[in-house]
Parts: C-alpha cells; structure tokens; sequence
C-alpha cells in the first residue's frame, strides 16, 4: 500500500462525529490552522460542534443509520466541502474498516490506523486469537467463528460460569451481558447479540471467564509510521456501571512502578502485533494479582484527557501530525508522568429512575470556569436540546492536581458548583460517587457501583430553614427583576416602605409532601423571617446565577433558577426542587398512573416477551425497548393477565405512549 496516500498534510479536516468529541477535535484542528468541516443529523442542526466548525453538512434524517452511520453520506460530505482527511471521533464509524477502507478508496486521510490494523485489533475474538500468539496473557474464553447457540453453550460450560457474553465488535457495554448459570445463557445470548445488531451491525458474540471483583486498567498507546509506538502510561476505569465507564483516572492508583511498567510494556507489544499506527487503548482486567489482555479499542477513547494531563500531550493534535506523516515529537523515556487526573462522565439520565435517558431542552447551562487544575469538555450549551437518538453524554468534567486527593477534592468542587437544568443530570450521582470513602481509599472493583447504588442514589435531604428562606428571596429578587427595579432608588430596596410593617405567606412543597410555610415581615425596618416560632433577619445581594443570603449575620450563596413555580437552589447542604404553591389557590395534583406501561421516552419495540391473555407475576417482562442505544424492558406493574399489546416489533413509539394494558387479578 502507497504510504503516501495514507499519511500527508491537508488543510481541511471533516469531524465524522457529533457532540463532545466533535467539538474537542475542531478545537485543536482550528488552533493547528486546519479548516473544520462538521457533518450533522436533522436533529443537530443547532447543535454546538456545527457551530463550532468553519463548516456543517447535512447528512440526513435523525436515525444514527441514516447520518452518522452512513459511510457513503460521509465521503459525499468530504467531496462537497474539499476536505482531504477524516477525523473519526469515537463511536460511530471510529472502529469500522470499511469506513477506513472507503476513506482511502475515495483519496482520504483517515485519522486512525488502517483497515487491516482495525480489522485485526478491532475484532474482540481475533484480536485474542493475535495476543496468543503474541505471548500476551489472556483470560480464559471462547472466540471463534461458529456462533450457534449450541457452540456458545458448550464453551460456556467448559470455561464454567460465572461468564461474561460480549459483543465481538463495539463497546460501550452494549451488548454484554453477565451470565450466572446456564439457565440465563440462552436469553443473554439472543438479548446481548440484537443489542449488538443494532448498535454495530454485527451480532457476533464471545465468552470469557468473568473476573470476580475485577479492575479495569488500560494504557494509551500511539505509534506513527516510521515504526515508532509509544505507551502513554495507564488509566483506571474501575468504577463502571453496566459495563460502562463512569470515572476514570489516571495514573492508575492500584499499581505501583513496577506493575506500570509490566502492563505498559505488555501494551507495547500487544498494539506492536500489528505495527499500530495511531492513537489507541489496550484494556486490561485485574484480579488484583494479574493482569489479563480483553481488547484494543482503535481509537481515541472517551476518557483520553487524563491521560493528556498527567503527560501534557495533545493526542487529538499528535494524532493529526501521525496523520500527516510527521514521527512522533518524543521518546519513550521523554514522557513524563506529572500529578494526578480524574474525569467523569457527566449524563443526561435520572440515576434515581434506573438511570433513565433524560431528553429535552437545556434551559440552564452554568460549569464552573476552567482554572485551577479544572477541564472541562462539553458538547452541549443552554438552550440546545438532548434528543433520544444518540448517545446521552452532555460533557466531561476532569481535575488535575499534584496528587489523587487534591485531584478528587477539585473534581467534587467542580460537580458541587454545576447547575444544569430541563432536563435531568447525573451530576449529584457523581458527586456522591467521588465523596464516598471507598473511593476516596480505592477500596473498589467493577461491581463498586451497582453494590451501593442505594447509597449514590439517596434521596435528596429535606430543605431547611435556609433553604426555605432561600426560596423566598429567590421569588422577591425575580419579581423585582422582572418589574425593572431601578438599582439607585431606596423604593425599591428590599422590603422597604416609609411606613408600617406588612407581611406576606409563601408556602412550599417537595414533591409530593406536606406544605412547608414561611412568612415576610417587610416595612419600616429590617426585614425578617418567620418560620415556626423562629424569626430571622436577612439581606440578599444578587450575583450572576443567584444571589448571597445572610441569615442571622451568616452569608451563604445560594444558586437558584426559577421555571414559573417550579424552583431550583444550591445551597452548602446540597440540591433541592421546591413546588411555589399557588396562593391564590387553584392548583390541582396530576394524576399519574404508576401502573400504566407507556414508553418512558422515544424508542423501538425491539421485541414482545409476552402473549395477549398470559398470566402474569408482579415485575414479569412484557416488552423491550430500544432507547438511546440502550434496551430497556417494561414490566407488569402488578400480577393479572395481560389484557393487550398494542405495539409490535419494529414500530417506533413516542413518549407516553400506552404500550401494552394488564388486567389485575383481583387478589
């Protein structure tokens, strides 16, 4: 193959992506003098990387198949705009060879390794097949071609269970599944390999010996294509949920120097195999003694930045001098590991609702500014909009500091100091993830999660008296906002008048609870608060995003966002949504039907688990659904007989849609 028409210099990159990596890739293209072409959906068509770019194509409708996905749309977009490389970003097309192959048919840079190094790396079961013979160690499994379930199920026994069932192709924890015992193997199978159909057209599955209380540690690897390949030190990506990552760090605080330089040197030669050129990873599992090969991912990863922190590399720039056909600006013993970072991943999902995809419109956007130590990569703003179609990651949030405490404690300050709101975040999930002190000692494995989900998913605590009293000052600043209050007349300083005193009631509600009352003495002298026998007097100085609450001589800030009588605040003892009950009265409660089996949010039938006139316990499934690439199953919310289905394999559903009807057996 002409090494010329792989590697050479261009000027304008197309980003195949969307979202975070969109954008952090435009970033660094721009800053290097390279044009940046953005390709978009139907539903991105105000989203943030199209902005961001010189220039956007569209490629077509929503579906992910029909934009993203689309090979041949890609290749037109690069000819219609002149670009000469391709960035594949990660998901998507980022592992696919045909797209690498088709990107070089058509007279394309592809910003990653070859086809042939994708095709050898990028299958799960022949990159295993190629690290035995390598001499790399691996775990215990199957991955070969036959794939009837008699085969799975035979190799399973032999390997002996607890097993895992995984995706040959893609990650992400979509399709896997962890099997306990042979009766699960055959459902786990037909779930796991339609999960994998539909996320990356390959349904192909193997099976490992599954780790108990596993970790999972991986190294960054680069090589160009002068015969340079360099390790980047090793991340830890323990604390995972469904097989996904949820924080990441790095250096990985359960080796010492010499397990980093074994599993570094074991990374080495795996990406060496193949003569890799570009960024990749290769993902390792602990037991806590050995380490064992899973899989290269022949990409950039989604949890890169720690890496670019502790090292001071770009990778997104090194990556594009690879392509180029520069050799790589350093030496293995020039890399030098500096401090310590911690990323998570911040999400559009309701960690108290099974993790539930959120969608909808961002009416309020505010992270902290990126100083001290503090990096943030988003691919959202206030007022884009979170659709169902793709993946549900808003940005992520990464603290560097000269050791992993400093480093948490930065990381906490960031997620405490987030306010993201119309839509729901797993923002406080996250900070309740970095306070716990099994992370804060890495007394964790990959199970850490889903042990103490009860815990990280707590119930917000009741709002106090300065939450009440933040409320209050909250309603009477944006009144006062709102009728133009003239900053230099004392007839609009707070509570003032030139005689008598008068007094005002609110009255609160957390969810569905008891009203909460608080009552405004305001006039011809401090004002105060009343709650209960208590009276407390206070002043309010409005700042931007909320205002500072002194009560009693004690200043807090306080962040508050106002949506009609819904109200949001931050205060030091956390997050709180408080109902403004209507004083003139008139409110009425929703009804909610807890039993209904509607769709929680836009998605496909992807299939029926029950037959009209089945009898039915309490939690048995009777459909799934596929949501944000994601497979969610609807149960029976009682025991009865399922009256009716009124959905099908394939159809598209919108949100609320009744799907199915369950009768209750009257016991």
């Amino acid at each position: 193959m002409d090494r010329s028409k792989l590697y050479r210099r261009f000027r304008t990159l197309l980003i195949a992506n969307r979202g975070e990596i969109a954008c952090r890739v435009i970033r660094t293209a721009r800053a290097m003098g390279l044009r940046t072409v953005a390709v978009y959906s139907e539903a991105d068509r105000d989203a943030m990387h199209v902005a961001l770019a010189d220039e956007a194509v569209l490629l077509g409708p929503a579906r992910a198949r029909d934009s993203y996905l689309s090979v041949e749309r890609l290749i037109e977009a690069a000819r219609k705009t002149g670009a000469e490389a391709v960035h594949p970003g990660y998901g998507f097309l980022s592992e696919n060879a045909e797209f690498a192959q088709a990107c070089f048919e058509a007279g394309l840079v592809f910003v990653g390794p070859t086809a042939e190094m994708m095709t050898a790396m990028g299958s799960k079961s022949g990159s295993k097949a190629l690290m035995e013979k390598a001499g790399v160690p691996l775990v215990p499994g199957y991955h070969g071609e036959a794939q009837d379930e008699a085969t799975l199920s035979k190799a399973a026994d032999k390997i002996g269970f607890p097993i895992l069932v995984k995706a040959s192709a893609g990650g992400g924890g979509r399709g896997m599944r962890i099997v306990r015992s042979a009766d699960e193997l055959g459902p786990a199978i037909v779930s796991a390999k339609r999960e994998a159909k539909a996320a990356f057209g390959d349904d192909r599955m193997l099976i490992e010996k599954y780790v108990d209380n596993p970790r999972h540690i991986e190294v960054q690897v680069i090589g160009d294509s002068h015969g340079n390949l360099l390790s980047l030190f090793e991340r830890e990506c323990t604390l995972q949920r469904r097989h996904q990552k949820v924080i990441e760090e790095a250096p990985s605080p359960t080796l010492n120097a010499a397990q980093r330089e074994t599993v570094c040197a074991a990374a080495r030669k795996a990406a060496g195999a193949v003569n890799y050129v570009g960024a990749g990873t290769i993902e390792f599992v602990s037991d806590g003694k050995d380490v064992f090969f899973i899989e290269m991912n022949t990409r950039l990863q989604v949890e890169h930045p720690v890496t670019e922190l502790i090292t001071g590399i770009d990778l997104v720039e090194w990556q594009l001098r690879v392509a180029f056909g520069e050799a790589l600006p350093l030496k293995q013993d020039e890399i030098k590991l500096n401090g310590h970072a911690v990323e998570a991943r911040v999400y559009a999902e309701n960690p108290t609702k099974n993790f539930m995809p959120s969608v909808g419109r961002i009416s309020t956007w505010r992270l902290p500014a990126e100083t001290g130590g503090l990096r943030i990569d988003a691919g959202y703003r206030e007022g884009d909009t979170v659709s169902p179609y793709y993946d549900a990651m808003l940005a992520k949030m990464i603290a560097w500091a000269p050791t992993r405490d400093v480093a948490i404690e930065r990381l906490n300050r960031g997620l405490e100091e987030s306010d993201v709101r119309g839509i729901v975040t797993n923002i406080p999930f996250l900070s309740a993830l970095m306070t716990h002190p099994k992370v804060r000692t890495n007394a964790i494995d990959t199970g850490f999660i889903e042990r103490e989900l009860a815990v990280l998913t707590s119930a917000s605590p009741a709002p106090g008296e300065l939450e009440l009293c933040a409320a209050v000052a909250a309603i009477i600043g944006a009144e006062q906002q709102a009728a133009h209050a003239q900053a230099n007349s004392p007839w609009q300083t707070f509570g003032w008048q030139p005689v008598g005193r008068r007094q005002r009631s609110f009255a609160f509600r957390v969810g569905h609870g008891p009203e909460q009352k608080i009552t405004l003495n305001y006039g011809s002298g401090p004002s105060t608060l009343v709650i209960g026998d208590r009276e407390l007097a206070f002043a309010i100085a409005t700042r931007e995003g909320g205002f500072d609450l002194t009560l009693d001589g004690v200043k807090s800030s306080v962040a508050a966002v106002i949506d009609g009588h819904e109200l949001y605040l931050r205060t030091r003892n956390g997050r709180f949504d408080l109902h403004w009950v209507d004083p003139f009265g008139g409110e009425s409660e929703e009804q909610t039907g807890e039993d209904k089996i509607a769709a929680p949010l836009p998605g496909t039938v992807v299939a029926v688990l029950a037959e009209e006139g089945a009898k039915l316990e309490k939690g048995a499934p009777i459909l799934t659904l596929e949501v944000m690439k994601m497979e969610q199953t609807l149960r029976a919310p009682y025991a009865g007989v399922l009256k009716s289905v009124r959905c099908k394999v394939g159809d598209i559903v919108q949100e609320g849609i009744e799907l199915a009807v369950v009768e209750p057996s009257g016991e």
